[in-house]
């Protein structure tokens, strides 16, 4: 029995468990889009392929990581267009299957419509090289479904991430034997994952035993490797203190006593000290990446060594990428802490109690909430952003999400932002794509309907791309956008003021010298959802509040001091900002 290409490839979505397609049409899946129509997947259709990818990155997040994303895309521009947020899914470890449309395979060397091929006949699919685990090209019909299992499966191990299968346009509309994606549908897509061994467990338990101040310090890989209950069946049965990435903001509720706080350029004095200070510290699926660690300066976040680092992660290169390490193992964070946590209980019954570690990190907290409480309280308009945030967390239910982009709402976040379940804080960790946050809302919402989703985005991120308001108004998806307005690209900006004493380039004004921003509100409402511009700070809350009681797609839109991110951390580039040229040389 034969079948038409496209309409096996949407058979083969389906018994895999797809529920969502992301995507924009184009010429090159038409075919695709056919056999959708009738399909049980919902084909969520965008503005920009961009937003595509953001999307379904935000989908997958939120649905657990279990199966990747979908993303459908043209050739081209298309291709070209989502591959910043194909690019972000990669560095940020997160599973998408890209399927692009490509030109005939009969006209390969011949430059017909939107092939990119400046340098090399058929291979505009290899753009996506650096970016995702595997980039493959359909060359004939028969190929398709081994190709297709791979990607999925492919996808979903080792370290996730996003893979490109790119098909001629004619091999859609093709006939295939149906026998042959038959055979690859109920092929295995979850696959047994590398644990410990005892030893090496015993190993680990034995040196955190023996430290004085062991810590903790959880990456997004425990996140992602559902993690969260034996990290905090673990830090329990120590009383380790709990150190956290960006990326594994939530890996531990922030109302737990041994919870600290995110280190790095936006760490606090105290959550950079105890990092330095920790004697033992067992890194969870994290890359020890430049942000989180204050540019692997010595004496700022880590002193590794001395410290003794451990360090566990799904991908061997990460491991020792940036400190020496004392311990290395290839295992995923779940399993690896299960083996753990068993040999810590049979040789460490008893555990550990470290009242004065819970008594310094309480006390912390405290004070950090004093230094903040005239800007959380604050009356004054445009807004404090610790205000927006503190108004945010009192109107959003403990389980609802929050999607970040860049700037404040990422790194004031990451901070201030007490996050209470595991998953629920949606940012933008490796590329730090300015525009991630309104796309990937989308997605969150429809993976999580029963939940609340909140988008906090900067106008700088709003007007880059307000057209996810499109999507929202066509297809009811209830988000709401909450867009802190400073008339600036405002961390940028701050950043330019400190080292030049300017702003050009990053602040928006008119000829005139006025502060300019476009009225995103009346934007809102004539993309048919409501909008909403706050014009005090205690309307703010009530007009959240009624956003997420509507269960409707709204915007609000409020008025924001550019004020900087406390930190006690370190960003290389200010050094390099107050340095001359000859002295690098």
């Amino acid at each position: 029995m034969k079948d038409l290409v496209a309409y096996q490839i949407v058979n083969f979505l389906e018994k895999k468990g797809v529920e969502h397609v992301f995507g924009l049409c184009g010429h090159t899946v038409i075919a695709m889009l056919d056999a959708l129509k009738d399909s049980k997947i919902k084909y969520i259709s965008v503005r920009h392929e961009q937003i595509a990818a953001h999307a379904a990155d935000g989908y997958t997040r939120a649905s657990g990581m279990k199966l990747p994303g979908v993303v459908l895309v043209h050739l081209g521009p298309g291709l070209t267009n989502a591959t910043t947020g194909v690019a972000e899914a990669g560095l940020d470890s997160i599973p998408l299957v890209v399927i692009a449309g490509d030109v005939p395979s009969y006209y390969y060397g011949r430059h017909p419509h939107q092939e990119v091929n400046m340098h090399a006949d058929a291979s505009q699919y290899e753009i996506y090289r650096p970016f995702v685990k595997r980039a493959w090209r359909v060359d004939f019909p028969e190929a398709l479904p081994e190709i297709l299992d791979k990607a999925f499966r492919l996808a979903v191990s080792g370290r996730p991430g996003p893979v490109l299968v790119s098909v001629p346009m004619n091999i859609f509309s093709e006939q295939i034997d149906v026998s042959l994606f038959q055979q690859r549908i109920d092929n295995l897509l979850s696959l047994a994952k590398p644990s410990l061994d005892e030893e090496a467990a015993e190993q680990i338990v034995d040196l955190l035993a023996k430290a004085e101040l062991p810590a903790v310090y959880a990456g997004g890989g425990v996140i992602a490797a559902d993690a969260c209950d034996e990290l905090k069946a673990l830090v329990e049965h120590f009383e380790m203190p709990v150190l956290y990435t960006l990326m594994g903001k939530g890996s531990l509720s922030d109302a737990h006593p041994l919870t600290v706080g995110m280190t790095g350029f936006w760490g606090t004095y105290f959550t950079n000290k105890m990092a330095r200070e920790a004697d033992a510290l067992l890194a969870l699926g994290t890359r020890m990446s430049e942000a989180d660690c204050s540019s692997w300066y010595r004496d700022v976040t880590f002193n590794i060594p001395p410290t003794k680092l451990v360090h566990i992660d799904i991908e061997a290169q990460e491991i020792g990428r940036n400190y020496k390490t004392e311990i290395g193992a290839v295992a995923d964070v779940k399993n690896a802490l299960k083996v753990i946590l068993k040999v810590a209980k049979e040789k460490y019954p008893k555990g550990f109690k470290r009242p004065e570690v819970i008594s310094a990190i309480a006390s912390y907290k405290q004070d950090f909430e004093k230094q903040r409480e005239k800007f959380v309280k604050s009356d004054q308009y445009p807004m404090r952003p610790e205000r927006i945030l503190a108004d945010l967390r009192e109107a959003l239910p403990q389980d609802g999400y929050v999607v970040t982009d860049v700037g404040w709402n990422k790194n004031g976040v990451g901070q201030q932002f007490p996050i209470y379940v595991p998953g629920t804080f949606i940012t933008p960790g490796g590329l730090c794509t300015m525009g991630y946050g309104p796309s990937a809302a989308l997605g969150v919402k429809l993976a999580r309907p029963d939940r609340k989703v909140v988008a906090l985005i900067g106008d700088g991120a709003m007007g880059a791309n307000p057209s996810p308001m499109a999507t929202a108004a066509q297809y009811d998806i209830p988000v709401v956008w909450v867009v802190m307005n400073n008339a600036a690209f405002g961390t940028i900006a701050l950043l330019e003021k400190s080292h030049y004493d300017t702003m050009f380039g990053t602040v928006f004004e008119k000829p005139t010298g006025e502060p300019y921003s476009p009225d995103f509100a009346a934007i809102a409402n004539a993309y048919g959802i409501k909008g909403v511009r706050v014009n005090k700070a205690d309307d703010f809350k009530k007009a959240l509040k009624e956003a997420l009681d509507s269960n409707k797609p709204c915007l609000i839109e409020v008025y924001m001091e550019n004020a900087p991110v406390p930190t006690d951390g370190v960003w290389d580039i200010n050094n390099i900002y107050k340095k001359r040229p000859s002295e690098f040389f």
